[in-house]
């Protein structure tokens, strides 16, 4: 029996790509429901200076026209959903993004080095995101997003920030209680932390993450993948009680507390590709988020980019392009993405500024979890490049629980990494880390628990590879670090003077606060 996924038959969808889902869906659904203004409505202008060399600008829409809507009075409507994320040069560079339940007249950012003084007023870009009745079960329903990217900022500077709209204005005394705060990354090498995880959705327990993280104090925070979870079916469609826009009000609400001080860098999973809004099926993440624009193609892979803070290079990618498990969008970049990554760990390894390379994406390269296991694409793709240039760490999500391989490279074990090891890569081999146990109900593993204070170490487990022709059972013996419970990642980036040992001290915590697994990786500082 067919069942409806996001309007598309499920034998149908199940031969469609990413793409063939979309025309499919628009040529249903503009019929039935005349959209008003288009599925992504974007409406931009241009910002202007806050500080002295500093300025705001929009950011570039795919679209112009906004929908046609009514707006209510400003000061009955409240902003929420603050979320911050870095430009391409974290140093000067920062987007502040919000929502708004209903449209709003002249949304604005007002900014400062303090508190007292935010006369500096800038106007936001409005995308709006319209979502129709027969698409999931999200109704006739329209989001407003609003984006503010700011830049000539000064290094290590915080600066204060109240987002607001005609009839709300942050710099109101009764309002003051809504300011946030940010801090640019520093000009030179200095010691910080990140967190990472990945696979949150909507929780008691991703909420719980969320908590422990700003708890950290982190510098910024990865998401590695499958965010909200609006769409739950993981294919880029899902069934019509299924497919929910709303879910990301209520995740934006939810992570609001941490992403509105710590900029939240995400990478796109399959749960992120949503058949309805544009052929590759990241129109709706487009709306949603202002990422770093350095990627190889922004059209098609919007989630691909890369920035510097201090000593560190981090890269996010797009597996989807490379999966023989969800193949909905295999191929789309043509291998442009896997060139541009190549050329972008040159670049990094050759900087005199960079010890350390990071990257984050959703798919895991090895894993053993009983549900995805590892991905055959990943490794045919973007490990041979990962052991060419020494990649640090590599942080995966996809599969929802904790798990730390060993050092590894062209498939083996170089060397065992018990928890308080330390990995040397440049000589050495890569160390993997999946970290998709963020707030989703949880996988299982083959194998029994092994972590911090409870070790059960086994010779070998039993699991799979997903390849172009199928699973594929493999027996690994890489499997160092496997807890099945919630939890995420804290790294803790130590410089060191040129000719010395530089340090990523890498330790998975459990949402109960306690330590799971804890290993360094070190090498030697430029």
């Amino acid at each position: 029996m067919d069942i409806p996924r996001m309007g598309v038959p499920e034998k149908l969808a199940e031969r469609m790509s990413m793409a063939e889902q979309h025309e499919y869906l628009r040529a249903r659904f503009s019929r039935r429901t005349m959209i008003r203004g288009g599925a992504v409505t974007l409406g931009a202008v241009a910002g202007g200076a806050f500080v002295p060399g500093a300025t705001a600008q929009a950011a570039v829409p795919t679209q112009r026209t906004a929908p046609a809507t009514e707006t209510v009075d400003g000061a009955l409507v409240a902003p929420f959903g603050r979320h911050l994320a870095y430009g391409n040069d974290p140093r000067t560079e920062m987007t502040v993004s919000w929502q708004v339940p209903v449209a709003v007249n002249k949304p604005f950012i007002r900014i400062g080095a303090h508190p007292w003084d935010l006369s500096r007023k800038i106007e936001a870009e409005v995308r709006s995101l319209y979502t129709p009745a027969g698409v999931g079960a999200s109704g006739d329903h329209t989001q407003y997003y609003l984006h503010a990217q700011l830049t000539h900022l000064r290094p290590g500077r915080t600066y204060y920030y109240g987002v607001g709209h005609e009839g709300f204005d942050p710099a109101e005394p009764h309002l003051l209680g809504t300011l946030g705060t940010f801090t640019t990354a520093p000009a030179r090498k200095a010691p910080f932390t990140f967190t990472a995880f990945g696979d949150q959705g909507v929780s008691y327990h991703a909420l719980a993450n969320d908590s422990l993280i700003l708890g950290q104090n982190p510098s910024f925070h990865l998401h590695a993948g499958d965010i909200a979870y609006g769409d739950p079916a993981g294919q880029g469609r899902t069934t019509d009680t299924g497919f929910d826009s709303r879910t990301w009000d209520q995740f934006l609400y939810q992570t609001e507390s941490v992403a509105k001080q710590i900029p939240w860098m995400v990478s796109y999973g399959n749960h992120d590709m949503e058949a309805w809004y544009s052929p590759n099926g990241y129109g709706g993440e487009e709306a949603r988020w202002t990422l770093p624009d350095n990627g190889p193609d922004a059209k098609n892979l919007p989630g691909v980019y890369s920035f510097v803070h201090g000593n560190t290079a981090v890269i996010s990618l797009d597996p989807n392009d490379v999966s023989f498990e969800i193949p909905a969008n295999l191929g789309i970049s043509g291998g442009t993405q896997t060139k541009w990554f190549e050329a972008q760990l040159k670049k990094y390894r050759a900087c005199d500024d960079v010890d350390f390379i990071v990257v984050f994406f959703h798919h895991c390269a090895y894993c053993t979890s009983t549900a995805h296991a590892s991905e055959g694409g990943v490794r045919q793709e973007w490990v041979p490049l990962f052991e060419k240039y020494q990649v640090d760490l590599v942080i995966n999500g996809h599969n929802h629980q904790y798990e730390r391989t060993d050092v590894i490279k062209a498939g083996a074990v170089t060397k065992k990494l018990p928890i308080g090891g330390t990995a040397y890569p440049e000589t050495e081999g890569v160390v993997y880390v999946t970290a998709g146990a963020a707030g989703r109900s949880l996988y299982a593993f083959s194998a029994p628990d092994s972590y911090e204070g409870h070790e059960h170490e086994v010779d070998s487990v039993a699991s799979f590879i997903n390849t172009k022709d199928g699973k594929v059972n493999e027996t690994v013996a890489w499997s160092r670090v496997r807890y099945l419970n919630y939890s995420f990642l804290r790294v803790d980036v130590t410089p060191a003077p040129k000719g010395r040992q530089t340090t990523l001290s890498v330790s998975g915590i459990a949402e109960t606060g306690d330590r799971i697994d804890h290993f360094t990786v070190s090498r030697t500082a430029k």
